[in-house]
């Protein structure tokens, strides 16, 4: 009798298959919704940097050349005085106080309690004259002495003969800051952190 042919059925390899994603691709409400998505996140970004740390100004006039001059641009740390106070020699960005619409740009020269007087052009705080490297042109005139109140600042451009400043309009309330100037932008050949 004929062996028994054995028949050992082959096991062919089942492949798996895997179920098919539809294929992804934008479709323009998906294309408007992202775009719109980012401009609000690019608006509220700038919105927050720029209503609560920095800010730019434009430099209008010479009360502070030559060190600051027309048509230059300025940014403005505005949560510079958010721990501390303004130190002498600082540049700072405030509200006028003689017209609050307007802003102006000055050095600050006396700190509350300080008692300030100019002879000759030459500043003196509690009677000993102060150094001023910024001051580039000799100043003029006489002013006080006078003691500067509590939550006060008096403040003077870099170019003294040509700054309407405390001399003439009074101490500047603390409040009335809207930031330290920080670092000179524009134009870019004179770029540089402010002093």
């Amino acid at each position: 009798m004929p062996a028994a042919e054995q028949i050992h059925p082959i096991e062919e390899p089942i492949l798996a298959q895997e179920p098919k994603e539809p294929k992804k691709g934008y479709t323009l409400g998906m294309l408007i919704r992202s775009c719109a998505q980012t401009v609000f996140i690019t608006a509220a970004l700038f919105f927050l940097i720029t209503h609560f740390t920095v800010q730019g100004f434009a430099i209008s006039g010479t009360c502070m050349e030559p060190n600051l001059k027309t048509g230059e641009r300025v940014l403005g740390n505005k949560l510079a005085y958010v721990a501390s106070g303004p130190v002498r020699g600082d540049v700072i960005v405030f509200r006028y106080p003689v017209d609050p619409s307007r802003t102006y740009i000055k050095r600050v020269i006396g700190l509350p309690g300080e008692t300030i007087e100019v002879r000759e052009g030459r500043v003196l705080i509690n009677g000993h004259r102060i150094f001023e490297p910024y001051l580039l042109k000799t100043a003029h005139g006489d002013y006080g002495p006078e003691k500067i109140k509590d939550g006060r600042l008096f403040v003077m451009g870099d170019y003294r003969d040509q700054s309407n400043d405390s001399r003439i309009w009074g101490e500047l309330p603390v409040e009335n800051i809207k930031a330290k100037a920080w670092v000179r932008y524009w134009p870019p050949v004179r770029a540089q952190l402010m002093k």
